[in-house]
């Protein structure tokens, strides 16, 4: 009897030590910016995690607001206090390398690049956007496309225009709905959504490598192109609304459904918006282009998510990137979200019409990074750039904001 008391005690031991580390273990802690109209895409991700780890328990922590601003700002605090989540959201390339690379903060992700054969399903390109110093640092969960016009095609046939192919046409088309009563032509929102119709129009005057010279350093932003941008850029915020600042990306975006302005420049979430939010069809109740300038250019963002260092529940945080880099998730998040696969597998049945038209776009345009979504720009030139474009605002001193973006290019490291 002793014997079989001591083999059971042995046993009932044995089971309460499994189940000890299973419930230790069986946690998952991940940190992003998505909510409100992007919940639904990370809750596929979410869903599809639970089906295959059911007994994990995941803690689904966001930040909402300003294109991830707070949710870094509350990252920052928790990286440096050394209670890192699990696994977070960053956008690929120097936003994450640049700030927590740098600082030693990150696992190299080559090993389980290799072993889920990313290697091949990413493109050569976007890999070399997230490694640095010989590692690969985050996994890229989507693509998103920066370089996007979006109008009501139904309100521009009312109006009587057609979509402008470059900023002097588009700033002509802006009088022309300013004489027909349309006061504000073009939307804007909150400052980050300023950066980023700046970005288009940089783009959209310098071309694509004037673009990647200016962040090389081989172009400086006090070049003359560069100050005549600055100019063009004015000329494009006096077409906007005057209560920018107090409007979200997606309050921007309903005055082009309302038909209170006709253009917006915004990134390809706002193709996720019109039709999971809006339930609008793509090509009739709503219309995109390429910002002005920017034909056959692809302004290219990556949501990634990396494995810090010292994350309480590693074996679930790298099975939550596996799910992320898999074909599966990926194609259960980017139709919702908006964006495309950084697969180029993807099942492109499961995309919309805009989504199948930017998959086409991406293999057949020149691809560059965007700098107001963290790509080619370090944090430390991001964090500081906002100012500029708000002083430039109400100023309208194009060499003084070139003098002042130099000066941030040359502290970050890359400016000459």
């Amino acid at each position: 009897m002793r014997k079989v008391s001591l083999k059971n005690a042995l046993l009932v031991a044995a089971a309460l030590a499994v189940t000890t580390s299973a419930s230790a273990a069986g946690k998952l802690e991940i940190f992003s910016w998505w909510s409100g109209d992007e919940g639904p895409a990370l809750e596929a991700l979410v869903k599809l995690y639970k089906q295959k780890y059911p007994a994990v328990a995941v803690d689904n922590a966001t930040v909402s607001g300003g294109a991830g601003t707070n949710a870094k700002a509350v990252l920052k605090t928790r990286m440096l206090g050394g209670t890192p989540p699990d696994s977070f959201q960053a956008h690929a390339g120097q936003e994450l390398i640049g700030t927590w690379v740098v600082a030693n903060r990150m696992e190299d992700l080559s090993a389980l690049f290799k072993s889920e054969g990313w290697d091949k399903a990413f493109p050569k390109d976007l890999t070399a956007l997230i490694s640095s110093k010989g590692g690969i640092w985050s996994v890229p969960v989507n693509v998103h496309r920066s370089n996007v016009m979006w109008y009501n095609p139904a309100k521009l046939k009312q109006w009587g225009v057609t979509v402008p192919k470059t900023w002097p046409e588009f700033i002509t088309t802006c009088a022309t709905l300013k004489a027909k009563g349309v006061a504000a032509p073009l939307v804007m929102g909150e400052n980050w959504t300023q950066q980023h119709l700046w970005e288009n129009v940089m783009i959209g005057t310098l071309g694509a490598q004037g673009w990647q010279d200016l962040f090389s350093g081989k172009i400086k932003f006090t070049d003359a192109r560069v100050v005549g941008a600055f100019t063009t850029f004015g000329k494009v915020m006096d077409c906007a609304n005057k209560d920018a600042s107090g409007l979200s990306w997606q309050q921007a975006s309903d005055r082009i459904v309302d038909g209170t302005s006709a253009f917006n420049i915004m990134g390809d979430w706002a193709a996720g918006y019109f039709t999971t939010t809006k339930k609008l069809a793509p090509g009739t109740g709503f219309g995109w282009a390429t910002a002005p300038g920017t034909s056959k250019v692809f302004v290219m963002l990556a949501d990634s998510f990396g494995l810090p260092k010292g994350a309480k529940n590693r074996a679930e945080a790298v099975n939550w990137l596996k799910v992320l880099g898999s074909k599966a998730g990926q194609d259960a998040f980017n139709p919702l979200k908006g964006s495309i696969a950084a697969r180029i597998d993807s099942d492109l049945s499961k995309y919309n019409t805009y989504s199948r038209s930017a998959a086409t776009d991406w293999k057949n345009s020149k691809i560059v990074g965007s700098m107001a979504h963290g790509a080619v720009a370090p944090e430390s030139f991001m964090s500081a750039f906002g100012a500029i474009i708000d002083q430039y605002a109400a100023s309208r001193n194009s060499a003084g904001a070139a003098a002042a973006a130099q000066q941030l290019a040359v502290r970050a490291g890359f400016g000459k």
